[in-house]
């Protein structure tokens, strides 16, 4: 069995060869315009135009917690906006960072990795404004990816 791989770097520029899906999370509310959200916009305008549709378009597909959604940037990278939190801040709920959403999501991201025969990139998923701890995160990546032999690079920016 694999196991997930760490590097120094940008998750927006993912490393290695063939198609590579770079996985992130996204809230339930529509926003987009912090923390890794913006590199990616920097990078390319398709997943946040994708996303912000998406949720617009609510009330007839899929969109919710847990819900993923998949998007070619380039012919080699493809980008899945998961719905993985609850909100956009801690309050008296605690952090928006939802387990059992990123794991629903993780699963989906599997299904698509598989099909298109890609590796998985992402930064520390639901660590950053989202709240979440990595101890909990790592094992739903190994879970859903990493058992079913797809490989998993995580970047940690500079």
């Amino acid at each position: 069995m694999s196991e997930i791989g760490y590097v120094r770097g940008d998750a927006t520029a993912p490393q290695g060869r063939g198609v590579k899906l770079i996985a992130h999370v996204c809230n339930d509310l529509g926003g987009w315009g912090k923390g890794f959200v913006l590199a990616l916009s920097h990078r390319w305008p398709e997943p946040e135009a994708a996303y912000r549709r998406w949720h617009r378009e609510r009330a007839a597909n899929d969109f919710g917690l847990g819900a993923a959604q998949f998007v070619q940037a380039t012919p080699y990278v493809w980008v899945a906006n998961m719905v993985g939190q609850r909100g956009m801040r801690t309050g008296s709920k605690g952090v928006p960072v939802r387990y059992e959403a990123i794991d629903a999501a993780l699963g989906k991201v599997a299904d698509r990795a598989v099909e298109l025969g890609a590796t998985v990139h992402m930064p520390r998923i639901g660590c950053g404004l989202a709240g979440g701890k990595w101890s909990r995160i790592e094992p739903l990546i190994e879970e859903r990816l990493v058992k079913r032999g797809i490989s998993v690079t995580v970047y940690d920016h500079d």
